[in-house]
């Protein structure tokens, strides 16, 4: 990797070298792990979640199921982790351990209480370990006792209770992680906030049924002849993790930092989280897919875009797409258009024909005789559902084009 430009951003109160850390997870799990991560070039790590100790946590197994669609590989992760099962002593020792061989690298400990006695004990513990921040988790999907996790993250009243005792507890700044399995994500956030939060981390995995086996009529992960909805995360749930970020970015009442989370595998990723408003990202799901090794590819791609679009500052992204992010009703529904296509670049497949007329505006025909669509611009919707299809996509084939004047096309009327 040659020369970078300088990637650092501000984020609660801390400089990071570059906006990217390791999420609370299987890949944040030990101070070894993180270490390595840290000389690959991640800026920082939320440390896997870490409990009191009050009772055993046991991992199922197995504890993950791979989502793989039409070749693709890991577009989405179903897992069934919970917290970390090392003793608290032990992982307190590992944040000691980074802080002074990393002094640069942000490292965050995300806790998990049962008790309010609890949230104010790792609280301390993990200020005292050294931490810069800390992360309460209360987004877990699959925590199995009652007051924990994504439960507290939908009770808000003990959300805002429970950030209240660690901030009265701690001078480091807090952070609260959200759930994307609620209503409006604005809610808890602003519950966070009231009770004292200094920043929000979205999303965490999103509550689904991977697949269901069809030999044996069970979801995955398969655990002994039984499966649970659990946590969903990688490039699938990217959408949801944009949409949540905007949307407390959108808020002016919230008006606090954001940790967007929620399948970053790309400089790409990267960049579209912070133009919806986050100041740093999590990756879990892309470091299961690839390793470590992913971080080098992500900071080549974002210095490359940076001298591309003549950025000096990564904090000048922040935000910058969030005037253009407005409800439909704003759309200006007087500007109509059609699909434009390019058809020397045309392979002949008919895959357009077949979607224009079974979910479209029926507007193509099909001359066999060249194997070309043929379009009537009069009944062209501008659905574009024929650009999604095309197999030509680099660049694309079919093209959006504005038409001057053209009226809105509805479908014909049988009868």
């Amino acid at each position: 990797m040659g020369k970078l430009n300088d990637l650092s951003i501000h984020f609660c109160g801390l400089k990071l070298e570059n906006p990217v850390m390791l999420s609370s997870s299987p890949v944040s799990n030990t101070g070894e792990m993180v270490g390595r991560a840290f000389d690959a070039g991640f800026a920082g790590v939320v440390y896997k979640t870490i409990g009191k100790g009050a009772f055993e946590i046991i991992h199922p197994a197995p504890r993950m199921a791979g989502y793989d669609y039409e070749g693709r590989k890991l577009i989405g992760l179903q897992n069934v982790e919970q917290i970390s099962d090392r003793p608290m002593e032990d992982n307190l020792k590992d944040l000691r351990y980074l802080k002074k061989n990393w002094p640069r690298k942000a490292v965050i400990a995300s806790i998990m209480g049962f008790s309010r006695d609890e949230w104010r004990e790792l609280a301390i513990a993990t200020e005292d370990a050294g931490a810069d921040m800390l992360e309460l988790n209360f987004s877990c999907p699959h925590m199995a006792i009652e007051g924990s996790g994504m439960k507290v993250g939908q009770a808000f009243g003990l959300l805002k209770e429970y950030t209240e005792i660690v901030k009265k507890h701690v001078k480091i700044p807090v952070m609260a992680k959200m759930t994307p399995n609620i209503t409006d994500i604005n809610e808890p956030a602003m519950f966070a906030k009231q009770g004292g939060a200094d920043a929000i981390a979205a999303i965490n995995t999103v509550s689904a049924l991977v697949g269901i086996g069809l030999d044996d009529f069970t979801p995955r992960p398969n655990v002994f002849g039984f499966g649970a909805a659990s946590g969903y995360s990688g490039p699938a749930v990217k959408p949801i993790g944009l949409r949540c970020i905007a949307q407390m970015a959108g808020n002016p009442a919230l008006g606090l930092p954001l940790s967007g989370i929620g399948g970053i595998e790309t400089w790409v990723d990267v960049v579209e989280f912070l133009l919806c408003g986050a100041s740093s990202v999590q990756i879990t799901t892309g470091v299961i897919h690839y390793g470590y090794r992913i971080i080098e590819d992500i900071l080549e791609g974002l210095s490359d875009f940076m001298d591309e679009k003549k950025i000096s500052s990564l904090d000048e992204l922040v935000g910058k797409a969030l005037p253009n992010i407005v409800t439909p009703d704003k759309f200006d529904h007087a500007r109509q258009g059609i699909a434009r296509y390019d058809l020397d670049r045309c392979i002949g497949c008919g895959q357009c024909h077949v979607v224009c007329q079974d979910a479209g505006g029926q507007c193509l025909s099909w001359n066999a005789d060249r194997r070309r669509p043929v379009m009537d611009e009069k009944k062209c919707l501008a659905c574009m559902i024929c650009s999604f299809v095309c197999p030509v996509a680099h660049p694309p084939m079919i093209t959006f084009k504005e038409v001057p004047n053209k009226p809105a096309v509805r479908p014909p009327v049988m009868g």
